[in-house]
């Protein structure tokens, strides 16, 4: 008697087969490291991206609320040279010092609201230099703070009137009237200059290039 199919025991698989089944499930899991270290990869540089605008975007607050709080009070410098309320330039000793107000003092200690800042740039860094008093002797050392890094340039260039602020129909600057250095002139160390118009910052860095912003002081908003 023959016996019924239905009956019969079922055929394993055969070595060709499971080799088959193997590399199709090696190639399916290939697929999918390669989609999951992407997907990764790709959460990492927007991660990395947001944590470098978000440094960017501080550095430019901390300016602009420097120059903001800007006061036009000079200042004594460590060799005892009255210095002006702003100074800087290429030729100058940093890109730009400024005194500003508004320091807070939440401790309620005895010294000034007043503050004298410096901007400078060093080892690729740009850096915040505050000094704990107005008028400064050689052993009082500013407070460093690294703003940003990979900085190529860090520019300041200074207009003398508000007048001279021209912008024609193309929104374009007429940068005639700008000047790359305000200091004292050469054998007047006590004659104070009066706080330029505006500033126009120039920051260029590695990975987002050049980026400018202008800044009218606060006498003249």
């Amino acid at each position: 008697m023959r016996q019924d199919r239905s009956m019969r025991t079922p055929r394993g698989f055969t070595l060709i087969e499971v080799l088959i089944a193997m590399a199709i499930t090696a190639f399916v899991s290939v697929l999918s490291y390669q989609a999951l270290s992407t997907a990764l990869t790709g959460i990492e540089s927007v991660r990395a991206e947001s944590e470098r605008l978000h440094e960017i975007n501080r550095a430019f607050n901390v300016l602009s609320r420097d120059i903001r709080q800007m006061t036009n009070r000079p200042v004594r410098d460590e060799f005892g040279q009255l210095a002006s309320a702003v100074l800087g330039g290429p030729l100058a000793r940093d890109p730009l010092r400024l005194t500003r107000a508004g320091w807070h003092n939440s401790t309620g200690a005895p010294r000034s609201t007043l503050q004298r800042v410096a901007y400078r740039l060093e080892d690729d860094r740009l850096l915040r230099l505050s000094y704990p008093v107005l008028d400064r002797t050689t052993a009082i050392e500013p407070t460093e703070t690294v703003l940003v890094d990979r900085v190529e340039r860090f520019e300041v260039r200074f207009l003398p009137t508000i007048k001279s602020l021209e912008v024609d129909r193309n929104q374009t600057i007429d940068r005639r009237f700008w000047q790359e250095n305000w200091l004292s002139e050469v054998g007047f160390t006590d004659k104070i200059m009066e706080p330029p118009a505006a500033l126009e910052v120039r920051l260029s860095l590695e990975d987002w290039g050049e980026l400018e912003r202008l800044y009218v002081m606060p006498a003249f908003q």
